[in-house]
């Protein structure tokens, strides 16, 4: 397995699950991946093909639900919740085509400056709780993960799984992947207990347990993982027009992550190796459905 970020492990845990032996190898460990930079609400963003985007989302969503409501008496801090939220659009809009993966999506009054919302519950992920609890899992069912700088996917072992993201552009000769870079900001928590969204920018107001991610950004083919001052605060500016309280907020720090774009998602088999990476900004909301799809190829032999 090469890539060590939430597409990796989720692919890593279900291989294991299905009694295969995996060896997780990476340059970057899960806690330095984009993986740990995402706001990482369910949401189906800037990933295609729409069919298997919305069965692997669907998929993903019902076991993070479950995650989320089932009794955890060994305190396994997963840091998945379900919580309800409103995007807002300022034209009137359709249901959107993935509707049908979440538990309701009901219709919502529009606030000021906006012209139509409609509200569901999601999960939210905390990702640097999330990708410790999936490493840890891993472990646990045998697997390794070890930091490795690779310039060529491996050639040992009967399968190689490649889910290395925007590392596909070497290791998978692959120039199609590029970066779309997100810069947030994460302020302490002022009692915020739903998300908002605004397409437009775009525009994210996501709160977990200690603090609230406020996003974003999508720049195309940009590689800098340096926040700029100036759009931050243009980033906190538009979205305290959803959560006012924000601009009396305590600014912890800045990120930037590089989303592994590509025109479709790249889930195949291609003899001893599997792709799968190009995410886009839906990693996590599409990580269980792809990881199903990729131990199914795996035990297709």
């Amino acid at each position: 397995m090469v890539g060590a970020g939430v597409i990796g492990l989720t692919c890593a845990v279900r291989l294991l699950e299905e009694g295969h032996r995996v060896d997780v190898v990476a340059r970057d460990l899960p806690g330095e991946t984009t993986s740990v930079v995402a706001a990482a609400i369910w949401y189906p963003y800037r990933a295609w093909p729409q069919e298997r985007v919305l069965a692997w989302g669907a998929r993903t969503y019902e076991v993070f639900s479950t995650l989320a409501t089932a009794d955890d008496p060994a305190g396994s801090g997963h840091g998945v919740a379900l919580v309800a939220g409103t995007e807002v659009m300022t034209e009137a809009t359709p249901d959107p085509w993935w509707a049908g993966a979440v538990e309701s999506l009901t219709r919502s009054a529009a606030p000021e400056g906006y012209r139509d919302a409609w509200t569901f519950a999601t999960p939210i992920i905390e990702m640097p709780l999330y990708l410790r609890w999936l490493a840890a899992r891993v472990e646990r069912l045998g697997g390794t993960l070890t930091r490795l700088n690779l310039s060529a996917l491996p050639t040992g072992g009967d399968l190689v799984v490649n889910t290395s993201g925007l590392g596909a552009r070497l290791l998978g000769a692959d120039a199609s992947v590029a970066p779309v870079a997100g810069q947030v900001l994460y302020v302490e928590q002022v009692g915020l207990d739903r998300w908002w969204l605004d397409g437009a920018g775009p525009t994210y107001v996501v709160p977990r347990s200690r603090d609230i991610v406020v996003g974003g950004t999508a720049d195309e083919g940009e590689w800098s993982r340096t926040p700029s001052p100036e759009t931050a605060e243009a980033i906190l500016r538009r979205a305290s027009r959803l959560v006012p309280d924000l601009l009396q907020a305590r600014v912890l720090r800045h990120k930037v992550g590089l989303r592994p774009a590509r025109p479709s998602v790249r889930l195949e088999r291609e003899g001893r190796i599997i792709h799968c990476y190009g995410h886009g900004g839906a990693g996590v909301t599409l990580s269980w459905g792809c990881a199903d799809e990729v131990a199914g190829l795996a035990s297709a032999c």
